[in-house]
């Protein structure tokens, strides 16, 4: 798409200081981008690139104030990050092929009605008694088990499995090869040493504008519901056992294991590779670092590092200590020796 200056900037409400006529045509990264990029500056770290970046334009803030002179004409917005995501959003949304009707083969077992503007891909297979909002899109090799109820505007991208009974609200996404309802844990031990397999009855509930990325697995409650709330963001690769319940716009990076039973609280932004044990309770507004380790309940609006995780200045302090533990030692050897030698 080829847009000039003025026009973008009517477009996301911004103000132009510099070339209004200068033609944008791509976007990239401050540090990389090209004569006719678009690129932004949103976090100070990046400020020193924005003094010789090759961009035609760069979307700041409105108070930002260069310290030297800029080549690139500026445009300024209330939030550069946010609009351009916006941007990309439209440029993704006019690139998208408009995918709609049922290719073959394809299954769909009696009792499912597929609206007129949904598309189900080839291979896919879709169970009894399914129920399918409007503007439905399932990927090719998707499984939709019987009872499964899909809201508007839901995307079910390739070889994802939803189990019997889940449902997902609205304008969710699920990226490829996640894998809803799988049974959760549940196993209790024998008398002889080995165990038996605790029927997990419950269901997963996925709740509107939640986005899941691939090869995440949400385990169905043992009874019950595991739930997700509204806005939660997974990325890849992220467990989540029976009967956890994920807040309100809880945001958690790749890896993170959430065992059974643990309820996480709202707008939290949890690192990757975080493990939480369960039966434990966290609250909302906090910030867990990545490789943290939680094994008991948290408050709310806390910073926290480490295994077990504490306070994330407590845990920097301890990491600035422990690089001091040769040095400390020597020290020690040396007083002892001269206490020998006296």
């Amino acid at each position: 798409m080829t847009i000039t200056v003025q026009q973008l900037a009517a477009m996301v409400g911004g103000t132009v200081d510099g070339d209004a006529s200068a033609v944008i045509n791509n976007y990239a990264k401050i540090e990389e981008a090209t004569q006719g990029c678009l690129t932004f500056l949103a976090n100070p770290k990046y400020t020193h690139y924005i003094y010789n970046t090759q961009a035609t334009a760069v979307l700041v803030r409105k108070d930002f104030v260069p310290e030297q002179p800029v080549a690139a004409t500026l445009i300024r917005v209330d939030d550069p990050y946010k609009t351009l995501a916006d941007l990309l959003n439209y440029v993704n949304a006019l690139g998208q092929p408009r995918k709609q009707g049922i290719e073959q083969p394809a299954f769909i077992s009696d009792g499912t009605t597929v609206p007129d503007d949904a598309y189900v891909g080839a291979f896919a297979y879709i169970g009894a008694n399914v129920t399918l909002g409007k503007n439905v899109k399932i990927y090719p090799q998707c499984y939709i088990g019987d009872n499964v109820t899909l809201g508007d505007d839901v995307t079910i991208y390739p070889g994802v499995k939803i189990y019997h009974g889940c449902q997902v609200g609205n304008r969710c996404i699920i990226q490829a090869g996640a894998v809803i309802g799988g049974d959760g844990f549940g196993f209790a031990p024998k008398p002889d040493g080995s165990y038996e397999k605790i029927a997990q009855v419950g269901i997963v509930i996925i709740e509107d504008d939640v986005e899941i990325g691939a090869n995440t697995t949400i385990d169905r409650a043992t009874m019950g519901a595991t739930v997700v709330r509204r806005g939660v963001k997974l990325d890849n690769l992220i467990q989540v056992a029976h009967n956890v319940e994920i807040g309100e716009n809880t945001v958690m990076a790749a890896q993170v294991g959430i065992a059974g039973s643990t309820k996480i609280g709202k707008q939290n932004m949890i690192g990757g590779q975080v493990g939480f044990a369960g039966h434990i309770t966290v609250g909302d507004n906090n910030g867990i670092g990545a490789q943290s380790g939680v094994p008991n309940s948290v408050g709310d609006n806390q910073r926290l590092l480490g295994a077990p995780a504490i306070n994330a200045l407590t845990f920097a302090r301890q990491c600035a200590l422990m690089r001091r533990l040769p040095q400390l030692f020597d020290d020690v050897r040396a007083i002892k020796k001269s206490l020998q030698e006296k």
